[in-house]
């Protein structure tokens, strides 16, 4: 798979274009495209992986993806529909207690509230 099809595959998981990538990333309209057929400056490529949180060296077919590092919503944690506790949460590499998980929530959904 090539870079521009990289990138589609990963906006297409955003549900965004590739024209609104280039306009979040402020890059000009048909650019990414063109990347099929030309090599983009380190500088754009950057921002795009930046962007996905991805590696460049991904980007450039250079590795795998092992995971995409999406950042973490705090309104997910206090609800138990989103989010694993145990398999996401731990301390120190251990599991939390139930009496842990349900202090944590009520703290993290009190200040959520504020």
């Amino acid at each position: 798979m090539d870079l521009y099809e990289k990138i589609k595959e990963l906006a297409a998981s955003r549900k965004i274009s590739i024209r609104q990538l280039e306009e979040k990333l402020n890059i000009a309209n048909g650019t990414i495209r063109r990347w099929s057929k030309s090599n983009p400056s380190t500088g754009v490529i950057s921002k795009v992986a930046d962007y996905f949180h991805v590696s460049v060296d991904y980007l450039l077919g250079r590795e795998e993806l092992t995971s995409i590092k999406e950042p973490v919503d705090l309104a997910d944690l206090v609800d138990d529909s989103k989010v694993d506790w145990d398999e996401w949460v731990s301390f120190d590499g251990k599991p939390l207690t139930d009496e842990v998980k349900t202090a944590l929530k009520l703290i993290l959904g009190k200040r959520l509230e504020d």
